[in-house]
């Protein structure tokens, strides 16, 4: 049990509030939901402040409770966008809603033998027999035009974009009505968000109090940025996703181990559990010693965890190792293919055929096949005779010696020259 305004100001995840959401929390245990579009079947890490704002949310005592857009991903939210998306059928939003659901356990409890379970709701289940004159009629009357326009996030759109469509201007007045709906039907008070929502919760808020009479606050997280201004979440590669199958573990666990140190400081507070103690003795203990990379590694751990498992962790850790520190051919072995390429992808690539591979005599003959790897044998000659070479990080002693480790993943070898390049030989079948 905690603070939950308090948690969210030391840890840099307070942006804004209605008045009187501190005393309404300080009453007893309140209820509060934030939305996720689902425009995917998994999170990517974008999502990660808001899922944290609802676990320390739960940690404070509260009930937290998810709302997957069913009906409103159908539309597409608008906000600080300058194009309509592009709208999903139900069988796609159906699957995207299972991805999503499936992720979000691994951070909330929702044991119906909580007091404060954490609890999952999807708006097509009341918006999808919502009749078109009964909503303009129950819900529309009640929220001005002007007060529609008045937004940002349309203003915004209406300035730079290409036009907002009846469609679109209509979301904040669906996701108003949501929030209308969980206030009388499951005596929710609180709406959380990005800060980019702030207008569209609001609009929840008058709409309750102007329907009902009742009382309902808001709270917005900022959006995180990198310290260099450019956008969060993303990679060389894109989204960084909480699914293994899009982003994996090991690609997942490079992303945080990479951060800035000015990053690690924010981020270490907003997307980790650990508590201001905690926090103020890692960022005392990196400043001593800053090349050791201790909070950048402890965040690492932390969310790497927390999304794919302790084994996952450990896999992503030893892949790190096999590029960055001593390793060995039993290390390798235990990487799975995904891992493995994963780790040295990018590397300069030797193929070759598998009858080929078979007559081939010695490792000399195997590194100049091409000349990918050596371009000459004198070359090869004098690197193995240095010591230097290695296949499947064991030292290669005579260029005239036979292949003798096995091939990993039965088809490949891994050629290390010097300490720092590697280069990949694929057998193909």
């Amino acid at each position: 049990m905690n603070d939950f305004i308090a948690e969210l100001k030391w840890r840099g995840m307070l942006q804004d509030m209605t008045p009187g959401i501190e005393e309404h929390l300080r009453k007893g245990r309140a209820a509060a939901y934030l939305g996720f579009d689902p425009t995917a079947d998994s999170l990517h890490i974008g999502h990660m402040v808001g899922v944290m704002t609802l676990v320390h949310f739960q940690r404070s005592g509260n009930q937290p409770m998810a709302l997957i857009g069913g009906a409103t991903g159908m539309i597409g939210d608008p906000s600080f966008k300058s194009t309509e998306r592009s709208l999903l059928d139900k069988a796609t939003l159906d699957q995207n809603i299972a991805g999503i659901r499936k992720q979000l356990e691994k951070f909330l409890d929702f044991d119906a033998s909580s007091e404060n379970k954490a609890i999952l709701v999807n708006n097509y289940d009341w918006m999808a027999q919502f009749s078109f004159l009964e909503f303009i009629r129950d819900v529309g009357k009640h929220i001005t035009v002007n007060y529609m326009m008045a937004k940002d996030s349309v203003k915004r759109r209406l300035e730079e974009g290409n036009g907002l469509s009846f469609t679109e201007f209509t979301y904040q007045l669906i996701q108003g009505y949501d929030f209308y709906h969980l206030w009388k039907h499951n005596d929710c008070s609180i709406q959380l968000g990005g800060s980019d929502q702030w207008g569209n919760i609001v609009t929840g808020t008058e709409l309750i109090r102007k329907k009902a009479g009742g009382e309902a606050f808001a709270l917005t997280v900022p959006l995180i940025t990198k310290a260099d201004g450019s956008k969060f979440g993303k990679s060389e590669g894109g989204n960084v996703w909480l699914d293994p199958e899009k982003t994996s573990p090991y690609a997942f666990y490079q992303f945080w181990l990479n951060v800035s140190d000015e990053d690690a400081t924010r981020y270490i507070r907003i997307f980790t559990t650990l508590d201001k103690l905690a926090i103020e003795t890692l960022e005392k203990k990196h400043a001593e010693a800053p090349h050791q990379r201790l909070l950048q590694k402890t965040i690492a751990q932390e969310i790497t965890c927390m999304v794919h498992g302790e084994d996952e962790y450990q896999m992503a850790l030893k892949a790190s190792g096999i590029l960055f520190g001593n390793s060995s051919l039993e290390d390798l072995s235990k990487l799975d293919e995904r891992t493995f390429l994963q780790v040295f992808d990018g590397v300069p690539v030797m193929k070759i055929d598998r009858k080929t591979f078979d007559s081939i005599e010695n490792v000399l003959e195997l590194l100049c096949f091409d000349k990918t790897i050596f371009s000459s044998k004198g070359e090869a000659r004098k690197l193995i005779q240095g010591g230097g070479l290695s296949i499947n990080k064991t030292k290669v002693a005579d260029p005239q010696e036979s292949i003798q480790v096995p091939l990993l993943q039965g088809k490949y070898l891994l050629v290390q020259k010097g300490k720092k390049n590697y280069y990949l030989i694929t057998v193909q079948s």
